[in-house]
């Protein structure tokens, strides 16, 4: 099919939208096409720039949308509106349509009003606001114009009051101040300025202030020109029990507390003044104590209450923390502060859960097959906030599609645990350094069974020690000092032998059986931040194997450097990146683009990494035109890619790059276009797979793809649908990659070139 033919019905159709809105217009209405704002002021180019925008934002309503310069949305509403609209009609305009905006419903008045308030504000008086009706035919826009000239500027900045102790904190804490000489005279500033002093207030125990009682009074009479003195005082009328701190004398803590359940036969244990009640042990006293920040005789202090909310949160125990504060009495105690009682009150959650999985599972690489998961969970396994974890996962494969060969058979059984303690495991304490989470330490150990009925039968064993926790609200840190690995290669067929003798790189990835090392994650996430326009996501792993190994046997001058307990061990370093930034236009509508790195490189006797180690490319959360584990190294390609493929694939570099813009179609059904770049290379020259190295032509070796998907997202979680083709195809001849047909008509191009991905989540 030529592309000529949908490139003139695309026209046409946007032709047909711009025309189409015109004639629906009623007679004596205008349509209003948006606004124009011109400001008459001696600003800087930064200060232009922030006052437009932000006077802009003021300008309501906005006008119709317009896409790809058209009125789409407009256009199926006028069009659903009809007499007699058609299936088709009312379809676009119950989806897509939306009421026009006309002249008559923008007010320019009341407008330009509410601009000259925003501008007196911000400092600018004295304003002249003016507007114009810009008419073509039955389209219009406005044209405003705000004259104003320079804004008041700050001179002095005086605390009046007596010799209270808490007019003396808010003069210390002026020196904090952003009110300074030459500062505008703001009042989003001043509002900013009272919840400064407040919260440093509040952080002294100063439990019963608030803003709203500190009251700012600016006089213009001490000069001619556009200065003002700034003078800040309490309110007249400001309570008594608002001018003394707080201090904390009663902290009890309910760790197993339900609503309208009154605790029987309670028994209290006292650990540094704190009493946690329980009438049956349901969280051990002194491990829950440490959770705990502020003290019996500290002053209130609402960011350490969050932060101890925070801490008891991150245990993962408890359904709900709230923590209250109650005032103990009415009169000031012997050092002068009001006396405050706090309670913790803790909902835990069921402390055992099973859940079951059965999945039906289809793979790229035309593997089908069903899966069962079986997860069992015990929450505060050791009253102590424990969480075990215990996974069983068994799965049977079968390639539908086999060629000439017999159809391959796949059957794996995995059974993994793992036990997080909700603190630092450590010979020295640290559990107070952290205030936002503290730290776990983790444990897990698990065993891997694998068939591959022509090919080869293995057993893996793994297992890890380590930390994970969260600096704050945007990052994460992992690092495992202990993580090691064996894999068991116990049959292999005379086939997966050949397989083997012909590549020697990844016989040694399955050579080298044991993996010890350790590795280290960090995460900053901005999503965390759903209100966010603009926001990144960073990780990075470092992984190192066999370094300690090498050291010891070097120290001791072994016979097998390369060995220990008669196991080869691999040797590497290996990095990954990953950054992602997401711009929002709306609230479901963004675009996201993804850059990935991954490095891996082999030492001592390693001449590639493990194949467990190994990066692959292509599938649903990669370069999505190409199958699963079926682009790269390089420019190589296996004799048949369908079988022998799965192996030869995979390198010891990977470079990727995505772009993808996401919008609403309904509801709950959600559209995507995207692009895809990327492939694999190996750190080392094999002969086996020829074209495979890393070179300074990599950038001429990237597999490109592009496609459009279908998200089906209830919030619980998103299936997705991603259906691609391939642009560029690196194993070709040079001259010979880029797509130069496109022909969805043709079944053979299809098969060839369309790959249809199915997944659960967002690719990233």
């Amino acid at each position: 099919m030529s592309k000529q033919p949908s490139i003139i019905l695309f026209i046409f159709l946007l032709l047909s939208f711009s025309c189409g809105v015109k004639k629906f217009i009623p007679e004596g209405q205008s349509l209003y096409t948006g606004h124009v704002l011109n400001l008459e002021a001696p600003l800087t180019k930064s200060e232009r720039s922030n006052l437009q925008s932000e006077l802009n934002n003021l300008i309501k309503p906005d006008p119709n949308a317009k896409i790809l310069g058209t009125r789409f949305g407009l256009w199926a509403h006028y069009k659903s509106s009809k007499e007699k609209p058609g299936f088709i009609n009312r379809f676009l305009g119950k989806r897509f349509g939306e009421k026009p905006v006309y002249l008559s419903d923008v007010q320019p008045e009341r407008t330009t009003g509410i601009l000259i308030n925003r501008l007196e504000n911000m400092g600018y008086f004295f304003g002249e606001p003016k507007y114009e009706l810009i008419e073509n035919g039955k389209f219009v826009r406005i044209e405003y114009t705000l004259s104003f000239g320079e804004p008041y500027r700050l001179e002095t900045y005086q605390l009046l009051g007596d010799s209270l102790e808490v007019i003396q904190e808010i003069k210390t804490s002026l020196d904090k101040s952003d009110l300074v000489k030459g500062s505008k005279l703001d009042l989003d500033n001043l509002k900013k300025e009272r919840e400064r002093i407040d919260l440093e207030l509040k952080s002294k125990g100063y439990y019963n202030f608030n803003a709203d009682l500190l009251i700012f009074e600016a006089d213009t009479n001490q000069y001619e020109d556009r200065r003002f003195d700034l003078y800040l005082r309490l309110k007249g009328n400001t309570p008594v029990k608002s001018k003394f701190p707080y201090t904390i004398q009663d902290i009890k803590v309910f760790p197993n507390y339900a609503i309208n359940e009154d605790i029987t036969d309670p028994d209290t244990v006292n650990i540094n003044g704190i009493d946690i009640i329980q009438s049956e042990l349901v969280f051990k006293p002194d491990l829950l104590a440490n959770y705990i920040l502020f003290r019996e005789g500290s002053k209130f202090d609402p960011q350490i209450s969050r932060q101890t909310s925070n801490r008891l949160s991150s245990i993962g125990n408890f359904r709900y923390v709230n923590i209250s504060f109650e005032e103990a009495d009415s009169i000031r105690g012997e050092d002068g502060n009001y006396p405050l009682n706090a309670r913790i009150l803790l909902s835990p959650l069921n402390q055992r859960s099973v859940r079951a999985e059965v999945q039906g599972v289809t793979k790229s690489n035309s593997f089908v097959g069903p899966a069962l998961q079986l997860n069992f969970q015990n929450r505060n396994l050791f009253k102590g906030g424990e969480i075990f974890n215990l996974t069983a996962k068994f799965g049977y494969e079968v390639q539908l599609q086999s060629g000439d060969r017999q159809a391959q058979q796949s059957i794996e059984f995995g059974l993994q645990g793992s036990l997080v303690f909700p603190r630092v495991l450590f010979p020295v304490p640290v559990m107070n350094r952290f205030k936002f989470a503290i730290p776990k330490t983790r444990i897990t150990a698990g065993v891997e069974y694998q068939n591959r009925t022509d090919l080869y039968l293995l057993n893996s064993y793994n297992t890890s020690f380590g930390y994970f926790w969260n600096i704050n609200k945007y990052t994460y840190h992992e690092f495992n000092p202990i993580s090691a690995s064996i894999v068991n290669l116990i049959r292999t067929t005379p086939e997966f032998d050949e397989i083997l003798e012909s590549n020697p790189f990844l016989r040694r990835s399955f050579e080298q059986q044991f993996i010890l090392g350790m590795n280290y994650t960090f995460n900053y996430n901005q999503l965390v931040d759903t209100h966010r326009k603009n926001a990144i996501f960073f990780s990075t792993t470092i992984d190192l194997a066999g370094n300690f190994l090498k050291g010891i046997n070097t120290l001791l001058d072994t016979e097998n450097p390369g060995f220990v307990f008669g196991l080869e061990y691999a040797q590497f370093v290996k990095n990954e990146m990953d950054i992602r930034f997401y711009h929002k236009f709306s609230k479901e509508s963004m675009i996201v683009t993804r850059l990935y790195g991954g490095v891996g490189v082999p030492l001592g006797n390693s001449v590639s990494l493990p194949f467990v180690k190994q990066f692959f490319s292509g599938g649903p959360r990669s370069v999505r035109a190409f199958r699963i584990r079926s682009l790269g190294p390089g420019i190589f390609l296996p004799e048949d890619a369908s079988t022998s493929g799965f192996f030869d694939q995979a390198g010891d570099i990977r470079l990727e790059g995505n772009v993808e813009l996401r919008f609403p179609l309904n509801k709950y059904l959600k559209g995507a276009v995207f692009t895809d770049a990327g492939n694999i290379w190996l750190f080392n020259e094999n002969d086996a797979l020829p074209g495979g190295k890393f070179s300074r032509n990599w950038a001429k070796e990237l597999g490109v793809g592009a496609g459009f998907g279908l998200r089906i997202d209830i919030n619980l979680f998103v299936l997705r649908f991603d259906l691609a083709f391939p642009v560029r195809k690196p194993w070709l001849p040079e001259n010979d990659r880029w797509l130069d047909t496109f022909n969805v008509l043709d079944a053979a191009w299809r098969r060839e070139n369309m790959v249809l991905n199915f997944a659960i989540g967002y690719p990233f």
